[in-house]
């Protein structure tokens, strides 16, 4: 006969409700600021938020934002969403509101060399890395937007479709495609005739013309099938449908 494990049964005794961790509780009508609300009643505030723009473009910079929002700045900052959901003329209207009611914020941006020589995605990460450490200040809690980022000093949680999701993330989806949508412009009077100002970078028919004629710039990122098939002298057809392929691959924010 077998005998009964009476130690194991007393430990499941003392579990008693009282003992659990708190559990936060969601409301699904915070909306943007759901996430950010349930973390900071957890304790585990202020909350950081941290996206990128720039990720499928096969020109210009990788730019990433990093964004902390306060308690005023959710109900200034009402209309706030998406980057991508919003026009340019509204997400220029955000930009210098989010950066005056934020408690802290940082943009960083990796050029398109350093994108070559590690990778786009290592270079996301990086940049993530990079623009909390450039906060000025240590949050509780960091949301990523998609993707998970080891070596963070705080906990953190990577959040599919960040930017529709939690209010900091869509903050700082702002912030990166208005600081790199702003560099692009620069880059289009300082290297003329690709259209930067109005592609931004991005893989278009032409922008596939552009490449094919003039070659690659120093601002291209050479390990993009597109701007190789660019150099190598293929037909604008051909660099055009590898743009594509890119993009897909890469993501077309």
């Amino acid at each position: 006969m077998t005998a009964t494990p009476r130690r194991a049964t007393r430990a499941r005794a003392t579990l008693t409700r009282s003992s659990w961790p708190p559990r936060p509780i969601i409301r699904r009508a915070a909306g943007l600021r759901t996430m950010e609300s349930a973390l900071e009643r957890g304790g585990l505030g202020p909350v950081a938020g941290v996206d990128e723009a720039g990720r499928g473009a096969c020109a210009g910079p990788l730019t990433v934002a990093a964004c902390v929002l306060g308690p005023r700045a959710h109900a200034a900052l009402a209309d706030l969403d998406d980057s991508k959901k919003l026009t340019e003329r509204r997400r220029e209207e955000l930009f210098p509101k989010i950066q005056r009611l934020a408690l802290a914020w940082s943009v960083v941006s990796i050029d398109a060399a350093e994108v070559d020589r590690i990778g786009v995605h290592v270079a996301n990460i990086e940049g993530m890395r990079r623009a909390v450490a450039g906060l000025g200040m240590n949050p509780g809690y960091v949301l990523t937007d998609g993707f998970r980022v080891p070596g963070l000093p705080v906990p953190s949680l990577p959040v599919i479709a960040g930017d529709a999701t939690a209010a900091c993330i869509a903050a700082a989806s702002v912030l990166a495609k208005v600081s790199r949508d702003r560099l692009m412009v620069q880059l289009d009077e300082t290297i003329p005739g690709y259209g930067f100002a109005v592609h931004k970078g991005y893989s278009t028919r032409a922008h596939s013309a552009a490449m094919t004629a003039l070659g690659p710039s120093r601002e291209h990122r050479m390990s993009y099938a597109n701007v190789a098939a660019a150099a190598a002298g293929l037909s604008p057809d051909a660099v055009d449908a590898l743009g594509r392929m890119d993009c897909r691959d890469a993501g077309t924010r």
